[in-house]
């Protein structure tokens, strides 16, 4: 009877070990390893500036840009989003039509920020926004 145990335990095993080892560890998705704290600017193409406020995880601030959809004229819209590890994920909240927010996922390494929708920013000043 054990000998016949033996290759089904052998079998949960190893169905175990592997369902722990397939999926990242919990921590990687809440670590918060960078500060985007600051303001951001494009260094090419047509200006944009992220001012940012972080606390934890979670990133307040307002975006002024170049509106495409009303031709030359800057707008200024506020945002949220979160950090997780090196990533900066936003969500514009107010400005554009809500039916048709701005969404993003950037990447940050040190004082660069990159990803849609405007290639590279870069950190132009550290300071924070608001006072602590």
């Amino acid at each position: 009877m054990a000998t016949r145990l033996m290759p089904l335990m052998l079998v949960a095993a190893l169905v175990a070990c592997g369902s722990g080892c397939a999926k990242p560890d919990w921590i990687q998705d809440t670590l918060v390893t960078v500060d985007v704290t600051g303001t951001w600017g494009r260094t090419e193409g047509p200006p944009v500036e992220l001012k940012l406020e972080q606390r934890g995880s979670k990133v307040t601030g307002s975006m002024r840009a170049r509106a495409a959809w009303y031709g030359s004229v800057f707008t200024s819209e506020t945002v949220e989003g979160s950090v997780s590890g090196d990533v900066f994920r936003f969500t514009q909240t107010s400005g554009r039509p809500t039916s048709y927010p701005l969404r993003s996922e950037m990447r940050v390494n040190g004082d660069e920020m990159t990803g849609p929708p405007w290639g590279l920013l870069r950190r132009v000043d550290s300071s924070r926004t608001n006072s602590q």
